[in-house]
């Protein structure tokens, strides 16, 4: 029998005879004395020896055997409660019964600590004793709150008093230790509750959360907690978190706006949830009465289902006998999904918090009160203080207390805005005009930036690591603090209007967190009821706030962060310092990948690190961040609970839902046969919404609207049909949406910007200053590759060169002609490939601006220079380069290292290179101008003062080709040239007031021009071009003009007495060259004396078809130069033409020939030399663009010029009278009529 005895213990019998007798020794109930407890000779020595037992037995070896030997001897209610009653409130000098009452609470609060064990390190022992022990506490707690001799929890105070009263300064480690260990006694009578599976015997109602709040308020302990969180940070500091935490035990779970209303009120709260309890029960009931059993229903009903396919299916049960709904309801209840077998997951809802909580009125009333003065005095100070110890991570925080802390700042949250809210009910109530609302300084401490950048911290934190009791905290913090900056802003009072509108500008100005929301929302698996209604809730509270702002915030700015293209560096970085070590090199000189990652060019030297940048927010593009599928299956999991949901939590589902349908037109998203049926059931399923429901309604609406939808996009989209079984993603909703697919678009990286010098210098110093560069920035990784590759390339082209040579000797030598074949037939030095030795280097070589500046100097290039360029694409070094020119590279490239070039001005190597855009496009700017002066204020160049920055609707591109419209002719006038030699004096007394005021004239002239092109590069006539009755029309007209022109010409030709053809000097000439120079031969005396200083812009054709081919290319080089330019050479190359030509005509008869111009272009005639000899068009007819090229035919501008020569003979004697010119061909290019639109 004993050895069965010693078997069942479950307690080593030497651990449990140690325990038993030191209790026994400790005291016991004395006979003599009324029954009174007396103390052992060596109490205080005994309680210290329980402690160490405690300690180093339990502790040290992880057991409980201590802890289950006294909790069966009872020494908490039979000897420690008793040795405490010895010490009465009268006797505070008693220095021995204080130290007793100590050791008593030293042994008290290790046997009340929270019992919290992993299941995966629990061990036999810890099976065993954990049920008895939990059982055990709820004991010690009913008999330390219900002990009527003495207040136990008021007597843990007195001992913590002494060392509570001295300055923070003078407290020694004891008296921190005392303080500490008399909160966490606290602690764990307030943490102390009915485990979860575990029945408890005794009355529950004594340890409730209703009796704790009551004791705590009878023995003045809300009074001590009030004090310590009022003074925290200056009297106390780390007791922070300990405080928090008894406060966290008292509230956690208790409904904040049931504290804030009257009794009244309360029970009607009360009555209405009852009746609607009750409603939903009789519904329930309502629905199974159809299938229950009844009186009748003593048999077994088995009916035979005939399916659609033909088979037989046999349903039990009489409810089948109903109807056909029911039978085939029947039959899906009997399919059973058997999934395969998973790890069993750790319990989702928080352990601390347990089930809600309700309070009786007392402890309601009390609790009530404590949260007031907590508001009004000890909440910014305690929450202030805790926040600093979670951000500096002191040693005394640990995990749970930052997931407590964010729950209270939203319970407290809460509560100040149910306490407003009554303040206001009864204000209104009474009628009067009440008091004002008090401050919301009073919770300040929690809407602060510091708050803001911890909450997203934690925020961003919890998420990654997957702590889902801390993110729900976090989530309830955010959305009561967002409820709380809302109601600030609905505030009477400006000052709390202007605090909540800065708060609200601070919560929405990071764009991290509006995507870390939406991931929050969008990745919900399978975290729990309460996390997910702490999702949906911060969800709707976040877009319904930040859609009001956006609306009175019309220019709201967010902050956008950009983060570099991440590619592995650390792996890059070890596998170049192994490289390194395996060659023999030291790893400092090894190029880490990290450096070079972010390469120097003109875009991807911002994304080296982090950074942010501005921009405009929109509502419309960022609420679609919580339309994808997965949020949508968060809030359809979050309803699935409707049954169970309150008003509130359905109206959040239904206005996330409307949101999708019909604000953001994306009811595709709900197109799936789940959610069909799920808003099916809600209204008329067999267990709907409750039908008194103020919801009901709504949903009823919303679910026959989105099925109507649905039904009508079935319609239109038959796909549908298919893609009702699964999920949407983006491609496929835009397809559903639209009827067609989303259109992709795809970037290719652009290399490096292309540096140039900004000064003439010679090759060695452009390499100093690129060598330089490159060791400004710290990339002599770079450079030194570049060396080892020219190293290795002027290596192989030495060893060719001399077996090149060698193969020569060899040649000279033979006799035969093989050999002189063979060495005629050599190939030339073949290119060398240069490789990357890395993938950063690769991406160096290609968006690295300066090391491909360096790469080009010393003569390296792309193998296909043709083709775009690649981050693959290959470069190498011809072949033209010989051994020696590689190596002379390589030495300036060794003396710009080892000794930099300086400059003059101080600047850096940098500041002597600039991209290559920025001088193209000056010269661009300066083609459209006649001279470098003109061209500053013409086009608004940045870089000159006076800049118009004028930005022209068109571009010059060229003529529209169009029909002319009919434009009255305009009166013409004759010009009359100066005499000779008056030009010249009257030039040179021009001011240069007058010379200015011309080239201001003619900058307004040339702008005006610009403003009115309409150029063919926009404006495209496509029905003309297609018109073949026109285009027969156009060459009938042309080759009638040319048949007359043709006959003009032979008529002139048949007065003159000229053949087409003459022999001159035994050569043909063309008979207009012919009578040309019989003019000019006759009067070469009278030319140079009689010449103009005016040049006419209609000049004489040249001598020979080879000046005109010379002509022809002086015009297309102008065309590119800038006008001044081409104006100078143009000049130089026609005066060297005119020397070689015979005598012109003299001025008295070139001054019968009269060319008509217009009062608008006489300035302009003055300064364009630079025109085309051959051009003959008026200057009424000039336009903005290009000068048309010449017709090929020497003979049409051959009658032109006998037109005018006709026209100089019949007004020799006429001069004053007006000469009208012969009607002139008009201009053509390709075949088609050129006019301008300038004139009108």
């Amino acid at each position: 029998m004993e050895a069965a005895d010693i078997n069942d213990d479950v307690v080593h019998p030497e651990v449990r005879a140690h325990i038993t007798n030191l209790v026994s020794a400790l005291g016991g109930y004395s006979v003599d004395d009324d029954g009174s407890y007396k103390l052992g000779d060596e109490a205080l020595d005994v309680l210290r020896d329980l402690k160490k037992w405690i300690r180093f037995y339990d502790e040290k070896t992880n057991r409980m055997d201590v802890a289950r030997c006294l909790a069966e001897a009872n020494l908490v209610g039979g000897d420690l409660l008793q040795i405490l009653t010895l010490w009465p409130q009268s006797e505070t000098d008693s220095k021995y019964k204080a130290r007793l009452a100590l050791a008593c609470f030293e042994v008290m609060v290790p046997l009340t600590w929270p019992i919290e064990k992993e299941r995966a390190e629990m061990t036999i022992n810890h099976h065993r004793h954990m049920p008895v022990l939990q059982l055990a506490q709820l004991g010690y707690k009913r008999a330390i709150i219900n002990f009527d001799a003495i207040p136990i929890l008021n007597t843990a105070v007195r001992v913590a008093l002494p060392s509570m009263a001295m300055p923070i300064g003078e407290r020694t480690p004891r008296d921190l230790a005392i303080i500490k260990l008399i909160l966490f006694f606290l602690r764990n009578v307030a943490m102390i509750a009915p485990p979860q599976g575990v029945k408890y015997e005794g009355d529950e109602t004594q340890v409730s959360r209703s009796a704790t709040i009551d004791a705590f308020s009878y023995q003045d302990i809300f009074l001590t907690l009030l004090t310590l969180a009022s003074n925290m940070g200056e009297d106390f500091r780390t007791e922070d978190v300990i405080v928090m935490e008894i406060i966290f035990h008292l509230v956690k779970r208790v409904d904040p706006s049931s504290l804030f209303v009257s009794e009244k009120q309360l029970n009607k709260a009360k009555g209405q949830e009852l009746a609607s309890e009750m409603r939903k029960e009789a519904a329930m009931l309502k629905s199974y009465n159809k299938t229950t059993t009844t009186r009748h229903s003593r048999f077994g009903t088995m009916i035979w289902v005939k399916r659609a396919d033909g088979k037989m299916v046999t349903v039990s049960g009489q409810e089948a006998l109903l109807d056909a709904k029911t039978r085939e309801r029947k039959m899906d209840s009997s399919k059973t999904f058997r999934p395969p077998r998973r790890a069993r997951k750790p319990e989702m809802e928080p352990k601390d918090l347990g089930p809600p909580v309700t309070l009786d009125e007392r402890a309601r009333q009390q609790l009530r009160s404590f949260v007031q003065d907590f508001l009004d005095s000890g909440f910014n100070p305690l929450f202030l203080h805790v926040r600093q110890s979670i951000d500096r991570e002191a040693l005394h925080v640990l995990n749970q207390h930052k997931s407590q802390f964010f729950y209270l700042v939203a319970w407290f949250l809460e509560a100040e805005r149910m306490r407003r809210k009554a303040k206001r009910d009864e204000s209104k109530s009474t009628s009067a005009a009440g008091e004002e609302v008090n401050s919301f300084n009073l919770v300040a401490a929690v809407l602060q930036q510091e708050m803001f950048a911890s909450m997203n911290r934690a925020l961003d934190r919890s998420y990654s690591d997957k702590d889902w009791q801390l993110l729900t905290s976090v989530m309830r913090c955010y959305t009561q603090i967002f409820l709380t900056v809302q109601e600030m802003s609905e505030s009477p009072n400006e000052e709390d209007q202007e605090i909540a509108e800065n708060t609200l500008s601070r919560l929405f100005y990071e764009e991290t967190t509006h995507d870390l929301i939406a991931n929050i929302a969008r990745t919900y698996k399978d975290q729990g009821f309460e996390y997910l209604d702490a999702a949906t809730e911060l969800v709707h509270t976040f877009l319904r706030i930040l859609e009001g702002y956006s609306k009175q915030n019309v220019d709201l700015q967010v902050r956008s962060r950009k983060r570099a293209r991440r590619k592995k560096k650390a792996a890059k970085a070890a596998a170049a310092v192994a490289a390194a070590k395996a060659a023999g090199e030291e790893a400092e000189d090894v190029g880490v990948p990290e450096d070079n990652d972010a390469d120097d060019s003109g875009d991807d030297e911002q994304h080296a690190e982090s950074v942010t940048q501005e921009r405009k927010f929109e509502f419309g593009k960022f609420a679609i961040r919580f339309a994808p599928q997965g949020v949508v299956d968060t809030f359809v999991a979050f309803t699935k609970f409707y049954r169970d949901l309150n008003d509130a939590q359905l109206k959040r589902a239904h206005r996330y839902f409307y949101r999708v349908a019909f604000k953001q037109e994306l009811g595709v998203m709900l197109f799936r046969l789940d959610i069909i049926n799920l808003f099916y059931n809600m209204v008329k399923g067999p267990e709907p919404l409750d039908k008194s429901s103020p919801m009901f309604k709504e949903w009823e609406e919303l679910s026959k609207q989105i099925i109507r939808k649905c039904v009508k996009k079935l319609q239109e989209r038959p796909a549908l049909f298919t893609e009702l079984l699964f999920s949407k993603i983006g491609s496929t909703t835009h397809f559903l949406e639209h009827g067609y697919e989303k259109p992709t678009t795809t970037t290719t990286p652009r290399p490096g910007a292309e540096l140039e010098f900004k000064r003439a210098t010679e090759r060695d110093e452009q390499i100093g200053i690129a060598v330089s560069v490159l060791i400004d920035k710290q990339q002599t990784e770079h450079l030194q590759w570049l060396k080892d590759q020219l190293t290795s390339a002027m290596s192989e082209r030495q060893a060719w060169e001399n077996v090149d040579k060698a193969m020569a000797t060899a040649t000279e030598g033979a006799a035969d002609g093989e050999a002189a074949d063979e060495s005629s037939n050599k190939s030339a030095p073949p290119h060398i490939t240069i490789r990357p030795d890395t993938e950063a280097r690769r991406t160096a070589m290609f968006k690295n601006p300066h090391l491909r500046l360096l790469m080009r100097l010393v003569g390296m290039e792309r193998l296909t220079p043709t083709l775009d360029e690649t981050p693959d694409s290959t470069w190498i070094l011809p072949g033209n380069h010989t051994a020696e020119a590689i190596q002379d590279t390589i030495d300036l490239i060794n003396k710009a290292e080892f000794s930099p070039p300086t400059f003059e001005d101080g600047g850096s190597a940098e500041d002597q290179l600039r991209r290559k855009s920025a001088a193209a496009s000056r010269r661009t700017r300066a083609a459209y101008d006649d001279d470098d002066e003109e061209v500053r204020g013409f086009l608004g160049d940045d870089d000159d003062e006076g800049g118009i920055g004028e930005d022209f609707l068109f571009a010059p591109g060229g003529p529209t080709a169009r029909k002319p419209d009919a434009r009255p002719q305009k009166k013409r006038q004759r010009r009359r040239r100066r005499e000779a030699g008056s030009g010249d004096e009257e030039e040179e007394g021009v001011s240069d007031e007058v010379l200015a005021e011309q080239a201001r004239k003619r900058r307004e002239k040339e702008l005006e021009k610009m403003r009115k092109i309409k150029s063919e590069m926009y404006v495209h006539a496509s029905d003309d071009e297609t018109d073949d009755e026109r285009d027969r029309e156009f060459f009938e007209r042309e080759k009638k003009r040319q048949e007359a022109k043709d006959s003009t010409f032979d008529s002139m030709l048949g007065k003159l007495g000229l053949s087409v053809l003459s022999q001159v000097n035994g050569g043909e000439k063309s008979a207009w060259e012919a009578v040309l120079n019989d003019e000019l031969e006759g009067d070469g005396s009278e030319n140079e004396g009689g010449r103009s200083a005016k040049r006419r812009k209609k000049q004489v054709a040249s001598d020979s078809e080879e000046e005109e081919e010379e002509e022809e290319e002086e015009e297309d080089s102008d065309e590119e130069l800038p006008t001044k330019q081409a104006k100078s050479k143009t000049s130089k190359k026609k005066a060297a033409a005119t020397s070689k030509r015979p005598a012109r005509r003299p001025a008295a008869a070139k001054k019968k020939a009269v060319v008509e111009l217009s009062d608008d272009d006489e300035d302009e005639e003055e300064e364009d030399e630079d025109e085309d000899a051959m051009d003959v068009d008026s200057a009424n007819e000039r336009t903005t663009t290009k000068d048309v090229p010449l017709p090929s035919s020497p003979g049409e501008g051959l009658g032109r010029r006998i037109n005018r020569m006709v026209v100089d003979d019949q007004d020799e004697d006429e001069d004053d009278q007006p000469v009208v010119a012969a009607r002139q061909r008009p201009r053509a290019r390709g075949g088609f009529i050129i006019d301008s639109s300038d004139e009108e």
